[in-house]
């Protein structure tokens, strides 16, 4: 099946309060809680998901396993899915409906750039640039970040089988390649939050910390660890 025939479900999360944004996009390296905060900020502000559906993309297990060999149709398939994805984004910013994502479209280059040898990137970018992509911006990025032995320690804890050959040395390089990519990010407001000390899976505290700090934000861009204020 093609999958951009097909516009991925948003999910209804009962409402709570009124959200203060209409397009909230939550971003960081594999580990770092992006949809665990994207569902808890949607059921605490009443807006819609739609979550990356990684585990729908057939090479990400062998990707996994060799890097070499399936990184580039990996990264073709989620370049489909984006097309299908952001039409869906565009049409809930077209009816009014708020909604809080798992995934920026832009990091599938970083990702692109970090898996693929020089003569694959140049293929894959001359691909994604005929792949029209409306691209709306975000009210809102939030960049959850976190060590690679943060990263690790968690991906091991929750033992996805597809997860299990993730390196330490992908997840160093990952987290280099996302620094990299939002000190230079400027599209839209930007809240990088270190998650090394926070707990928004398991901590109500925690997550009613953040959600404070989220909205005494003042500015563009804005970082915030735990215990420091914003």
């Amino acid at each position: 099946m093609n999958p951009s025939a097909v516009v991925p479900p948003l999910t209804v999360h009962a409402p709570v309060q009124h959200t203060p944004f209409g397009y909230l996009v939550i971003e960081g390296p594999i580990g770092a809680g992006k949809t665990t905060l994207a569902t808890q900020l949607a059921t605490r502000w009443s807006m819609q998901t739609l979550l990356e559906r990684s585990a729908d993309n057939p090479f990400l297990e062998r990707f996994y396993h060799d890097n070499a060999r399936y990184a580039l149709p990996a990264q073709l398939d989620f370049l489909l899915q984006r097309e299908t994805q952001m039409r869906a984004i565009a049409d809930a910013r077209q009816c009014g409906t708020p909604l809080v994502v798992d995934f920026l479209p832009q990091k599938d280059e970083l990702f692109a750039r970090l898996a693929l040898p020089d003569d694959e990137f140049t293929l894959y970018r001359a691909l994604a640039a005929r792949v029209p992509l409306a691209q709306p911006v975000p009210d809102l990025v939030i960049y959850l970040q976190a060590s690679p032995e943060t990263l690790f320690a968690r991906i091991q804890k929750r033992a996805i089988p597809m997860q299990a050959h993730i390196t330490d040395a992908y997840l160093r390089a990952l987290c280099a390649a996302y620094s990299e990519f939002f000190y230079h990010y400027d599209d839209a407001p930007l809240l990088s939050v270190n998650t090394d000390h926070l707990d928004l899976a398991g901590s109500d505290a925690d997550l009613d910390l953040l959600v404070k700090h989220i909205g005494s934000m003042r500015g563009r861009k804005a970082v915030w660890v735990k215990g420091t204020a914003l």
